[in-house]
Parts: structure tokens; C-alpha cells; sequence
């Protein structure tokens, strides 16, 4: 029964696989993209503190 379902889990992973690992990197990227954004605000906040 399982031994069944072996080539449709094995097309799913070879269909989905590469999308899902674009997305990921992509996901990653962004959130470093956030967190520098992040800081530069807080920078820029306490910069205009100042003035």
C-alpha cells in the first residue's frame, strides 16, 4: 500500500521541491532586508531626537 505512493510523493517533491526552495531563500533574504530597515529607522529616530 505504500510501496504504492512512492512515484506520486517522488513527482510531488521533483514539482514542488524547487519552488519551495525559491520561496524559502526569498523569505530569508527578506527578512534580513527587514531587519536592516529596522535599524536604520531606530537610527534615524534618535537622530532626530537630537535636533
Amino acid at each position: 500500500m505504500v510501496l504504492e505512493n512512492i512515484p506520486t510523493w517522488i513527482s510531488i517533491i521533483g514539482n514542488f521541491g524547487f519552488p519551495i526552495a525559491i520561496t524559502v531563500y526569498l523569505f530569508v533574504r527578506f527578512e534580513r532586508k527587514l531587519d536592516d530597515l529596522e535599524k536604520i529607522i531606530l537610527k534615524l529616530s534618535t537622530v532626530i531626537k537630537k535636533l
